[in-house]
């Protein structure tokens, strides 16, 4: 088996291809690793895959637009046991690859070059991308998923190709580099980082980033793998608030300092309470979902969890919840009757109205949640829509 394929992705390169296919063959030969060239190209309309081909690299046509299709593609059909990416653009240095291979042969499943460490080149990247982009996006990744990874976004890296199909990847997209890093991360791949440089690509037309566009989609991409950031810890912080909230006005106005807090500051704890509690909802479901399909990978806090909110739980708790739902409005109506159904004080029945509210509709998100959650652990039989 080839032990060395390396990969780049090419829509209309022809000024820049030529330089990298060489230096990558420079490569080869003098480091003596036993290799192809191989180019995924994304439909090139200026004569990449002529100059490719004429040079000995082999050619993939793939037919699906995006960075990560053509990547992807290109992992496919690598006959090489590592693999090694970069742009086609003559911004990464092909002839100096010793680093990578090295990790990789002592077995690592992928290798990142960063760019921060081994140099940035005067204008090899714009000052929006090196000093907020990549440095904000990566610091996300490095706090969400614990990654040792410094540069999310190198486009020079290197990886066991078997290690990496195992992730099942993809994102047609520019985020398909960040995919990489955080299915990698999440499964427990062996994840090292060497410094690599940057320098000005060759080119003269405008790049395929597009920086917001892109940035978005990477964003999004951190926060989708991330349901413990994006639904459960945001949702314990409204649940806990509101409910310390809601639980010290239960008994009456609340003073602090000059400010004084009533029936109005209970309702809004009261959204707080509801809210929070849906996005923890939302956090279980996707858990489910994610390791599901393959997306999450399981482990022995997933299992506690997953038998926590099982049908039979989330009926008991739920239906205690309406039970003190009914309690509490049944109390406000003893409460009124005792008036003779009159007219009230706003203040003496919004708490009791409040609670009931609260505690019903915790209970039906309770029981509704449970459900949905052992419908999402049903066994799939072969063959059925």
């Amino acid at each position: 088996m080839t032990e060395l394929t390396i990969l780049m992705p090419c829509l209309d390169e022809a000024e820049t291809l030529e330089t990298c296919i060489v230096k990558a063959f420079d490569y080869l030969k003098r480091s003596g690793v036993d290799g192809e060239v191989l180019i995924a190209d994304n439909g090139s309309t200026d004569g990449s895959q002529e100059i490719a081909r004429g040079l000995g690299a082999r050619v993939v046509d793939v037919p699906v637009k995006g960075y990560g299709a053509a990547l992807g593609a290109g992992i496919a059909h690598a006959k090489g046991r590592f693999v090694i990416m970069g742009d086609s653009d003559d911004s990464y240095d092909f002839s100096d690859l010793d680093p990578f291979v090295e990790q990789l042969r002592d077995g690592a499943d992928l290798v990142m070059g960063n760019r921060f460490k081994g140099g940035i080149a005067k204008n090899a990247m714009p000052p929006l991308h090196r000093y907020l982009g990549n440095p904000v996006l990566s610091t996300v990744g490095r706090v969400f998923y614990r990654t040792p990874v410094g540069d999310f976004h190198c486009g020079l890296r290197g990886f066991s190709k078997e290690a990496i199909q195992g992730l099942h990847l993809n994102t047609p997209g520019m985020e398909f580099a960040s995919e990489m890093v955080i299915r990698a991360t999440l499964f427990g791949l062996d994840i090292r980082e060497v410094p690599t440089t940057l320098k000005p690509d060759g080119r003269t037309r405008a790049p395929h980033l597009r920086s917001w566009r892109d940035g978005w989609l990477h964003l999004k991409l951190l926060l989708t793998f991330a349901p413990y950031w994006l639904f459960y810890y945001p949702g314990l912080a409204l649940f806990g608030i509101g409910l310390v909230s809601f639980t010290a006005l239960m008994f009456g106005p609340v003073t602090i300092g000059n400010v004084s807090f009533d029936v109005a500051t209970m309702i809004l704890a009261s959204a707080l309470i509801l809210t929070g509690f849906q996005m923890v909802c939302f956090h279980a479901l996707t858990r489910i979902f994610a390791v599901r399909f393959n997306l999450l990978p399981l482990s022995p806090r997933y299992e506690r969890f997953r038998n926590m909110i099982s049908v039979d739980n989330a009926c008991i708790i739920g239906g205690l919840l309406l039970l003190t739902a009914l309690v509490s409005t049944l109390a406000g109506v003893f409460s009124w009757g005792a008036t003779g159904f009159g007219d009230m004080v706003a203040t003496d029945i919004v708490r009791p109205a409040a609670l009931s509210v609260v505690c019903a509709s915790l209970g039906v998100q309770v029981i509704t949640t449970g459900f949905l959650s052992s419908m999402l652990q049903q066994p799939i039989r072969p063959g059925i829509n």
